[in-house]
């Protein structure tokens, strides 16, 4: 099974070798890597190009913002599953990859999930949350659950098959497209009882509560655009359940 994975970033020279080292340190040696920069002008190209042929494809150009960019590598991935890594984030471990891998196999989906943590901005080692993900179960959409992102596999041909990111939901998109693939298309998904994602705090939704209120508007026209309209609890519990993540 190869793997494609594929990190975005524009000026993110603190964090991007931390997200790079954790991918080219994978056991699993069929991966392309993939790293779409924006443009960056702070240093990050430069930590990007000293990895050589580390990483598959570099593509340095102007972009219409993280989900255009995801968009142009979902058009370069030649891997049977695609992941994405952020680059503020790394893998949890040098297994990871390996482990979907098995999982994928055992469970014949077209799609997977997994655990992460929220880790400190400033020390990359101190858990300040816990998103623990708990088994699958579609209907859990409607009460305001969905996976994360980051840790989210696709089969390629479902993207072939259901469409990429829609660059119309600046603060969404991702959540459209798994509710899209998930609740709306009912591809098979299996969930990986594991933490594989170390994700540093400070996502662009969460920065303020204006960028709040913008997400949850979003949050509907997901919805929305896939032909239904929520219920009315369910962009209220959205955020409301993630509250126990700092209990765990």
């Amino acid at each position: 099974m190869k793997f494609t994975i594929i990190t975005v970033v524009l000026d993110n020279m603190a964090f991007i070798q931390d997200a790079i080292e954790s991918v080219v340190c994978q056991k699993n040696t069929n991966i392309q890597y993939i790293v779409i920069d924006g443009g960056s002008n702070d240093g990050s190209l430069e930590i990007i190009k000293s990895f050589g042929d580390k990483i598959s494809i570099v593509v340095s150009e102007p972009d219409e913002g993280i989900y255009d960019a995801m968009n142009k590598g979902l058009a370069l991935a030649t891997g049977d599953v695609i992941g994405f890594l952020n680059a503020d984030d790394f893998y949890a471990h040098n297994h990871v990859i390996q482990h979907v891998a098995e999982r994928f196999s055992a469970e014949k989906c077209d799609a997977l999930y997994a655990d992460l943590d929220y880790v400190s901005r400033v020390d990359k080692n101190k858990i300040v949350r816990k998103w623990r993900s708990g088994v699958y179960d579609k209907k859990r959409f409607v009460k305001g659950w969905m996976p994360p992102h980051p840790t989210f596999f696709v089969r390629k041909y479902i993207y072939q098959k259901l469409g990429g990111f829609n660059k119309q939901l600046h603060m969404a998109a991702d959540y459209e497209l798994m509710l899209r693939f998930c609740y709306f298309k009912n591809i098979k998904v299996a969930y990986l009882p594991e933490v594989i994602i170390k994700m540093r705090l400070g996502g662009q939704s969460n920065r303020s509560l204006k960028n709040r209120i913008k997400a949850n508007i979003q949050d509907r026209n997901a919805w929305v655009m896939n032909g239904v309209i929520p219920k009315w609890y369910t962009l209220l519990l959205k955020p409301i359940s993630k509250i126990n993540q700092y209990f765990l």
